[in-house]
């Protein structure tokens, strides 16, 4: 018996210890594979060139559907390297409800990448980046390095400054 707890409670912290390095800055950023809210694939390996940066939200998180505007700002802001290819947002939804997450894209005008399996926190996805709570959020660089994390309102700008002004 004491084997057998043993050898569970070592699997469990290992996949602990696995979900919280995930998305550790340095690392590789875990590939996603999902549908577009139109239901096209999406690979995030196919923005490759590019600083993205990826936004775990949700339509029932308050503090995530405050963001969008603001995310609506930089989209805008940073148009020109968008269409150079330098530069992409992409929002992954963990709704449960397709018409909800619609809903919201379509109040914020969002045009970026929005990609969701609608499976909330049982999602792969917010397993395989250690999603733990919302919003939250990633910028990759174009070999796919997690360069930051969790940057919000100036200090995204700020970051987003720089690094998109250098290129």
């Amino acid at each position: 018996m004491k084997v057998r707890f043993t050898i569970v409670f070592l699997v469990f912290i290992s996949g602990f210890i696995f979900a919280q390095n995930s998305s550790e800055i340095g690392q590789k950023a875990p590939e996603i594979n999902l549908s577009r809210a139109d239901g096209s694939p999406f690979v995030l390996s196919s923005l490759k060139g590019k600083l993205v940066l990826i936004d775990f939200w949700a339509t029932w998180c308050a503090p995530c559907v405050n963001e969008q505007p603001e995310l609506k700002k930089l989209y805008d802001q940073f148009s020109e390297q968008v269409k150079n290819n330098t530069f992409e947002i992409v929002g992954v939804s963990l709704d449960r409800s397709k018409e909800s997450w619609q809903k919201a894209i379509d109040r914020f005008a969002i045009d970026w990448i929005q990609i969701s399996d609608l499976k909330f926190w049982k999602s792969p996805v917010a397993k395989a980046y250690g999603i733990e709570e919302l919003p939250f959020n990633l910028i990759i660089d174009g070999n796919g390095t997690i360069i930051a994390k969790n940057l919000h309102d100036k200090e995204l700008e700020e970051f987003l400054n720089k690094n998109l002004t250098q290129q």
